[in-house]
């Protein structure tokens, strides 16, 4: 089959927020729900499992001049409605934004006041489970086997037990866990209320949606259906799912637009960081970036990425480094800073769209969860050099379209240094990694009719570039990274 996915995705730069630790909001508001005496966790300390620190959504609408600075064109939030948790995976009510988060008013208040500046948002589906706290899940609680909706669950036996550890829960939990009670999605009336959960919110008018733990639901059609009644509303609706390995099954242009491309942030952390990886912040996690790749092993892994999916798709990935599931590169990396702007680096030259965890652009630390969930640091503990950088390479991103939808080439794999290519019409970048820490010289061969009647320009980093006759010579200092561009010509270099 031919497949379709959106053309918005391809030209976007996201950034992921978790809503209770990005900002709250100071203006006045007529606010859903008083907060002025609720005792939220100090901003600035320690996130708890069960804490909340009052992030809001009238807080994103204030830093939405923030992030249009930054360069950002597309937001993803982690669950918004309402929960009794702060990461709102928990879902009470699939139809009211939580109180706390400002209600409905405030997403369409944020929807208006991102889509002004061109920001387009996808908010966090949930739909394996929900929570005890979920209206038909309670009703269950409170009339046992007489509740109608005992066949949206997969009840085991009698009597339930939500909250007692000591008894067997007697019905499936999403990973054993009875907080988080299953849906029983061979119920058609299961499958058709998330239906049209999925079709009131894109009316509403969010741009799409990211599927949490989507892999679960195993109904023959689920995701097929889910598709075609979303892309029936809004055709230009971004469904993005969370597959942590190899998703072809899902990519086949009748179900998902792209996954959470764990299979780039791998292999790109085990070759930038090397052997800086703290084994145990990312030992028990779905991926696995160790141990240590040179050039070589970075190549064929990338390679065997991009042949994985067809090209449509590989545009609409979401490529990321970083998520609310995974502690923060700069602790992977144990604060090695140029880790993360070589990272970051590979990341806004791949194909597909780049996803910035919030603060990340700031050099916010964190391990695992609740670690890298911190408030959002306060301007005074912004690694300024990290905004300076991220600024960089998204404006060059914006740029030049053959970093969103040029062809990408391998130029050069050996020892420690990697480069690579992009090109599209007659614009071609050059990226080069130098992720050893002594200085190395690169030759790349060229074959061309002719060649640039300028030496390409380096637009970003670090390093040296001439052309020395049929070769282009690069000169790369320890741990930096270059970016070279050239209009007059598209060499054929390898």
């Amino acid at each position: 089959m031919q497949v379709q996915t959106p053309e918005w995705v391809k030209h976007a730069v996201f950034y992921q927020i978790f809503p209770d630790r990005f900002a709250r909001g100071k203006q006045p508001v007529q606010r859903v729900l008083n907060l002025e005496h609720v005792n939220f966790e100090a901003w600035d300390t320690q996130p708890t499992f069960q804490g909340y620190k009052g992030g809001d959504l009238w807080g994103v609408i204030e830093q939405l001049d923030y992030l249009q600075a930054l360069g950002i064109n597309a937001i993803y939030f982690t669950p918004i409605f309402q929960s009794a948790c702060n990461h709102r995976y928990h879902t009470h009510d699939y139809y009211q934004v939580d109180p706390m988060l400002g209600g409905n008013v405030a997403l369409k208040h944020l929807l208006d006041a991102a889509h002004q500046r061109q920001i387009k948002v996808v908010l966090d589906g949930v739909f394996n489970h929900a929570s005890r706290g979920f209206f038909f899940f309670h009703d269950i609680l409170e009339n046992g086997p007489h509740s109608p909706w005992v066949d949206w669950f997969r009840i085991e036996g009698w009597p339930l037990s939500a909250y007692d550890g000591d008894r067997p829960a007697n019905y499936v939990g999403w990973a054993g866990n009875r907080a988080l009670p299953t849906f029983n999605h061979d119920n058609p009336a299961v499958r058709e209320y998330i239906m049209e959960i999925a079709e009131y919110w894109i009316k509403f008018g969010i741009d799409g949606w990211r599927l949490d733990v989507p892999f679960e639901i195993e109904t023959p059609g689920f995701w097929q259906e889910f598709r075609d009644r979303v892309k029936a509303v809004n055709p230009d609706a971004y469904i993005v799912g969370e597959v942590w390995t190899d998703a072809r099954q899902w990519l086949d242009g009748s179900q998902f637009d792209g996954v959470m491309n764990y299979l780039f942030t791998a292999p790109t952390i085990a070759f930038t960081a090397g052997d800086r990886v703290q084994r145990h912040h990312v030992e028990d996690r779905s991926y696995e970036p160790y141990p240590a790749l040179d050039a070589s092993g970075y190549a064929q892994k990338i390679q065997a990425l991009l042949g994985m999916y067809p090209w449509e798709i590989q545009l609409t990935q979401l490529n990321l480094l970083a998520s609310h599931d995974t502690a923060r590169l700069l602790t992977i990396a144990a604060d090695d800073e140029d880790s993360v702007k070589l990272a970051t680096l590979l990341l806004l030259t791949f194909p597909g769209a780049p996803s910035i965890y919030y603060g990340d652009e700031v050099g916010l630390p964190g391990g695992l969860d609740p670690d890298s969930r911190r408030g959002f640091p306060l301007e005074a503990d912004w690694k300024l050099d990290f905004l300076t950088c991220h600024k960089q390479l998204i404006e060059l991103r914006h740029r030049y379209p053959a970093l969103r939808t040029g062809g990408y080439e391998v130029l050069f794999a050996e020892g420690l240094v990697y480069a690579l290519a992009r090109s599209l019409d007659e614009t071609s970048l050059i990226v080069a990694i130098n992720a050893g820490t002594e200085a190395a010289e690169v030759k790349l061969e060229a074959v061309a009719r002719r060649l640039p009647s300028q030496p390409e320009r380096v637009v970003y980093g670090n390093g040296e570039a001439t052309w020395m006759g049929d070769h282009l010579l690069l000169n790369l200092p320890g741990r930096s990274g270059l970016v070279l561009a050239s209009s007059d010509v598209t060499a054929n270099l390898r």
